[in-house]
């Protein structure tokens, strides 16, 4: 404990504005793009969750930890975000599922953790110049020496990070000792067959079609649509995932030879490659939606949806035309939140409905999903 106490640090932007923390654990000189997310939970779910992929988030809610960490969470095998920074930092879990620390656990993944900085000066910063490129270092680094570092680190505009994050081969999803509990048996889709493409899956959209009976069977992002067609999916699930769709020609172009053959439905990533497929234009926001309390309006009802999401890209209105239509507009923003095909039972969503923890009106799209499968079979 005295070797951690001794470190300092700090996170480096990009335009050289500088945020100390009191203490620095783990690796220094990582890079990555800075980032914000306001749940106040879940952040063990954040930190696994492949979409985080080379970004540094911040976390917002000011106290960090204190439920610890356990395997049953995880959204990934691994941390997948570049690193974190927090303003208070637990110092021991006080929650019965707790298998260890969040500090033995960015250090077990090599993984920097900064803390003690002023994580509401920072959102400030990137709300207001938006998400940019940023490292985190230890004191004793040298300032320009930090800066030549962070500048000579890739851009998120333009990155293809699908070959990182993906499986490299396909497997079955069939998880041991499923919490029925917590993931009720639902069994809607007994007897279908859904096949995932992972851009970056979260495992809670794999337990969500499991749990509703289908057997799931998870694809490398590379996958083409003639592999994908030959093993005789029901349906076909677009995950989430990381970095800019618009650098996603390979994926598009599965999509798009999909369309026509089988029941679609896109998340997050998956909704923008679709949207691509279809033709219409994707963009980087300023500094992106993450968080488990935005407003989402469902157009057919005008019904507000309280949603989790993570995204740093969007679809543009512009050039949504017959047959496609907008499904759902984000209320602070007015960006699109989903999509659907009139004549063909494909649709998708921008934002997570299977965010866990999070809101849980997103689920009924898993029902939408096998309905649209159920209804393409009959």
């Amino acid at each position: 404990m005295t070797s951690r106490s001794q470190r300092s640090g700090y996170a480096l932007f990009e335009d050289g504005s500088r945020f100390d923390g009191d203490q620095f654990i783990g690796p220094s000189g990582v890079c990555g793009e800075a980032v914000f997310n306001t749940s106040h939970s879940g952040y063990q779910e954040v930190l696994s969750d492949p979409s985080y992929h080379r970004q540094v988030v911040v976390f917002t809610a000011p106290h960090i930890g204190n439920v610890g960490v356990n395997t049953e969470d995880m959204e990934s095998s691994q941390i997948q975000a570049a690193g974190a920074i927090v303003r208070d930092l637990a110092s021991k879990p006080r929650n019965w599922r707790a298998e260890r620390s969040l500090q033995d656990w960015t250090e077990e993944n090599g993984v920097p953790l900064l803390v003690g900085a002023d994580t509401r000066a920072i959102t400030v910063h990137i709300r207001t110049h938006g998400a940019m490129r940023v490292g985190l270092f230890e004191a004793s680094v040298d300032v320009h020496e930090a800066m030549d570092v962070v500048r000579e680190s890739p851009s998120m505009l333009g990155a293809n990070l699908v070959s990182e994050v993906s499986c490299q081969k396909l497997f079955p999803f069939a998880p041991e000792g499923l919490n029925e509990e917590w993931y009720p048996p639902v069994k809607t889709g007994e007897g279908l067959t859904v096949g995932v493409i992972d851009y970056g899956v979260k495992t809670n959209i794999l337990r969500e079609l499991y749990r509703r009976g289908c057997r799931v069977e998870v694809l490398p992002g590379s996958s083409s649509a003639d592999e994908i067609l030959d093993r005789g999916y029901d349906g076909v699930l677009l995950s989430n995932g990381p970095g800019d769709p618009d650098s996603l020609d390979f994926a598009v172009e599965t999509a798009r030879a999909l369309l026509t053959n089988l029941p679609i439905f896109g998340i997050c990533l998956g909704h923008q490659i679709l949207a691509r497929a279809a033709g219409l234009r994707t963009f980087k926001l300023p500094f992106g939606h993450r968080g488990a309390n935005h407003p989402v309006r469902r157009e057919s009802d005008k019904t507000v949806e309280i949603t989790s999401q993570n995204h740093g890209f969007a679809v543009d209105a512009d050039g949504v035309t017959e047959p496609w239509r907008i499904t759902h507009i984000n209320l602070n923003d007015g960006t699109v939140e989903g999509l659907a095909h009139d004549n063909l039972p494909v649709f998708s969503i921008q934002y997570h409905p299977e965010a866990s923890p999070g809101p849980r009106e997103g689920l009924t799209y898993f029902d939408e999903f096998i309905r649209l499968i159920h209804n393409a079979k009959a």
